[in-house]
């Protein structure tokens, strides 16, 4: 069978439901990432949710209205069993044509060639968005479903390894906070300023550029985005292993405060306008559990709530020092620590995988393409 050009318009329907549920969460809400992939809680819910969508299983949920901004079509597929729920600017639509099989398209919306050509054809609105209407012109050049089949099943082996590495991640996650309700229950909370204290280890041009770190609102250490041209690092600060660093002015990023926790064996740098710091002695308290305190909301609440100044709010050592956490005795720190470094390994391995199948679906329908051969035909 020859190759088959078809537009999307002629393959696809577009499908409203909506909630009816004037009371949603933020945890009942999905979003769609720049990943293409759903991601649960939203960022944000509307006082009124019951004009939000369902997005059953088998159906795509697309956002038109950010091509522009985000120069990638922000849009996913529904493939965990269940409904979701996203917000009343996306479009939802399913596959109606039995000539294409809807995870054969999904694989080729993953393509950055036609992010690239959605990119371009966005209309000149405020928001650059694009028109439901020229998402529907797109032409696509379908092989037979018999090829389809095989290489949508490459696409499904990787995708079901995700989806188990997602669930077990999910389970760890209810396991650690579970343990963690228990022990505020039942143990007394102690401020950590006994058994913590700052660094400020000068890095003296030790280090190299490829060692400075910034750290994001997601309590990471990122690659730097600054601009270090003819930036000297003798006064950076050096974050060893198991160390922390945080950016003391709050007022910048929201509800979030930008900390991170070296859990690699390398040493970083940091800017000097960071806060360093460590556990005294990690035989009483282990720093991989003061982690998992220092990453929760409710410790950004408190911080926020915490942090000083007039054009600048700071949340300083000091402040720090009057956090409190319950400190359990340190076998029990470290098997939480444990169960946590495992949902940490397990959520870095899926986001893995996840670049390793959006590389690879270029490749399948390469394959595809090619393996059908022959010239194209209109249908």
């Amino acid at each position: 069978m020859k190759l088959i050009s078809k537009r999307i318009g002629e393959m696809i329907e577009q499908y409203t439901r909506i909630s009816g549920n004037p009371n949603l969460k933020v945890e009942d809400i999905s979003g769609v990432n720049r990943e293409k992939e759903f991601f649960e809680p939203s960022q944000s819910v509307g006082k009124d949710t019951s004009k939000y969508k369902i997005v059953p299983e088998g159906y795509f949920a697309c956002n038109l209205m950010h091509v522009g901004r985000d120069k990638v079509l922000p849009i996913a597929f529904n493939h965990s069993g269940s409904d979701k729920v996203v917000s009343p600017a996306y479009t939802i639509f399913k596959v109606t044509n039995n000539l294409l099989m809807s995870e054969y398209l999904f694989m080729m919306l993953k393509s950055s060639e036609l992010d690239r050509y959605f990119w371009f054809h966005t209309d000149s609105s405020v928001r650059d968005g694009m028109s439901w209407e020229e998402f529907c012109n797109v032409e696509l050049q379908i092989p037979s479903i018999e090829i389809q089949k095989k290489y949508v099943a490459v696409f499904k082996g990787i995708q079901e390894n995700i989806d188990a590495l997602k669930s077990g991640y999910d389970e760890l996650t209810e396991i650690c906070d579970e343990y963690i309700r228990k022990i505020s229950a039942t143990t007394k909370y102690e401020k950590i300023g006994n058994y913590i204290q700052q660094t400020s280890q000068k890095n003296e041009d030790r280090l190299s550029l490829k060692y400075v770190r910034g750290i994001s609102i997601e309590k990471k250490f990122i690659e730097t985005k600054a601009n270090m041209t003819n930036v000297s690092l003798k006064n950076y600060l050096v974050v060893n292993s198991k160390e922390f660093a945080y950016v003391p002015v709050t007022s910048r990023n929201g509800n979030k405060v930008s900390l991170a926790f070296n859990d690699t064996d390398n040493t970083y740098i940091c800017s000097s306008s960071y806060i360093t710091f460590k556990t005294k002695n990690i035989e009483i308290l282990y720093p991989d559990y003061l982690n998992i305190f220092l990453s929760r909301t409710e410790f950004d609440r408190y911080a926020r709530f915490n942090s000083w100044g007039s054009a600048r709010e700071i949340f300083s050592f000091e402040d720090m020092k009057n956090v409190t956490i319950p400190i359990p005795s340190i076998e029990t720190q470290k098997a939480i620590a444990n169960i946590n470094n495992i949902k940490i390994q397990r959520k870095k391995l899926a986001a893995s995988l996840e670049d390793v199948l959006n590389k690879l679906c270029p490749v399948l329908i390469k394959g595809s393409i090619e393996e059908e051969g022959g010239f194209n035909e209109q249908v």
